[in-house]
């Protein structure tokens, strides 16, 4: 299964997510239920992967994890807050370029229809 196909499996169990749960829960709730929903569905699903930071060759304990990450090929950055500023789209995309993967979604469950708290966004490499 390509990026694009996981993509849109991952999309449509975060929807049934939404649907059922609503907005307003904390980011924790969402991250948890959101991976339990994957797992159900058959995909591997990592919570909280630290991500190492390397800097003139020395590898950095910089305190980077990535929420969730589906089939070791994409990113899920899970929000729960009113808007999405434009440091979490450099956040997503900064994950992306440290992990050397092509596609992250990011999505905020804090809306009132997820349709507008899911965000793709893709590292060129």
């Amino acid at each position: 299964m390509d990026e694009n196909q996981l993509s849109y499996r991952i999309i449509g169990i975060a929807l049934e997510l939404h649907k059922s749960l609503g907005p307003g829960l904390l980011e924790s709730v969402y991250e948890t239920a959101l991976a339990h929903d994957l797992v159900e569905s058959g995909l591997d699903v990592k919570r909280q992967v630290s991500l190492p930071f390397v800097y003139k060759d020395i590898n950095m304990e910089a305190g980077y994890r990535i929420d969730i990450l589906v089939n070791d090929k994409v990113i899920l950055e899970i929000k729960s807050i009113d808007a999405l500023a434009p440091i979490h789209f450099a956040q997503a995309l900064t994950y992306l370029k440290l992990s050397k993967l092509k596609l992250a979604l990011l999505i905020n469950f804090n809306v009132k229809t997820l349709k507008e708290g899911i965000h793709r966004i893709v590292n060129q490499l």
